[in-house]
């Protein structure tokens, strides 16, 4: 009994939509890490962070910073399922990603360059999150053979199990 079995051919859109989810990935590391830097700040040092009077959402920065800590650690476990590119992982990225944006939303007056940074680095993850069609993605913990970088129009050798 013979059997050919092929592996589909890499297209420019499937390296493209494996590249933004890779992107996602170590964009929300890096938020989730620099979360967790900001939360023990805020734990171990409240006189580091601007203080306003008056503010409606107007918390102890303790509390502030437990709430960063918490998302950053959550943020670094979500990246980690992403570079595996569980679907999972894509829901709970753009899920921890809006709650990083409203995080550091409310927390403007205490860290206001910082918070605009993080905000914005957020909302590109959330975008290449969402603009990825589930279809086109590779697992991103596997390597490719050196043979599946040839070209689509190169022939390839028939495997017989």
């Amino acid at each position: 009994m013979t059997a050919t079995h092929t592996r589909p051919a890499h297209t420019a859109k499937q390296e493209w939509a494996t590249g933004l989810t890779a992107f996602a990935a170590v964009m929300l590391f890096l938020v989730g890490l620099l979360d967790i830097f900001r939360g023990i700040m805020a734990i171990a040092e409240d006189d580091i962070f601007v203080t306003t009077r008056n503010y409606v959402f107007e918390w102890d920065l303790t509390g502030w910073g437990w709430m960063h800590l918490a998302l950053g650690a959550v943020a670094v476990i979500v990246s980690i399922g992403l570079l595996q590119t569980a679907v999972w992982a894509r829901v709970a990225g753009v899920a921890i990603a809006g709650l990083v944006i409203i995080a550091n939303f409310l927390s403007l007056p205490y860290y206001p360059i910082w918070s605009v940074v993080m905000i914005t680095i957020s909302g590109f993850i959330i975008w290449a999150l969402c603009v990825v069609q589930r279809g086109n993605l590779f697992d991103l913990s596997e390597e490719r053979p050196l043979s599946d970088e040839r070209q689509p129009s190169e022939e390839r050798p028939s495997h017989r199990v």
